[in-house]
């Protein structure tokens, strides 16, 4: 679906902010498993900000680049609100996770680097919800 095209629906937004909520239950309910993958937790993590992000630009009428790289994104929503640079520690921590946790790899990842994927998203996440609603 081309999605840019629907840029102007004054919704489209909630439907990206809706897919990053599912990420992050995801990597939630993983987290809790009884042998958790540390991967496809820190993926879904990565998977949740992006989206976020996305919604973020989207709400402020911008085009979202097609990408996965959340450094790109952070930067991008910081042109909008400066303010958003504070999230730039958790994003360049979650870059990675996007595209090398989705193949086998030598990341080494352990559950605590989970943990803190899941810390990192859920601060950016409620950032960024405080911003747009």
């Amino acid at each position: 679906r081309d999605w840019s095209s629907d840029v102007c629906s004054s919704d489209l937004y909630k439907e990206w902010i809706k897919y990053s909520e599912k990420d992050f239950i995801a990597a939630q309910f993983l987290l809790s498993a009884p042998s958790p993958p540390v991967e496809i937790i820190c993926y879904h993590c990565q998977q949740s900000v992006e989206k976020i992000l996305k919604a973020f630009l989207i709400k402020n009428d911008i085009i979202p680049s097609r990408t996965h790289d959340l450094n790109l994104l952070i930067n991008e929503c910081c042109k909008i609100d400066n303010e958003m640079s504070i999230l730039k520690k958790e994003c360049n921590r979650l870059n990675d996770f996007g595209v090398n946790t989705r193949y086998p790899n030598n990341l080494d990842l352990i559950l605590d680097d989970a943990k803190i994927a899941l810390k990192d998203a859920e601060k950016i996440k409620i950032h960024i919800l405080n911003k747009i609603d």
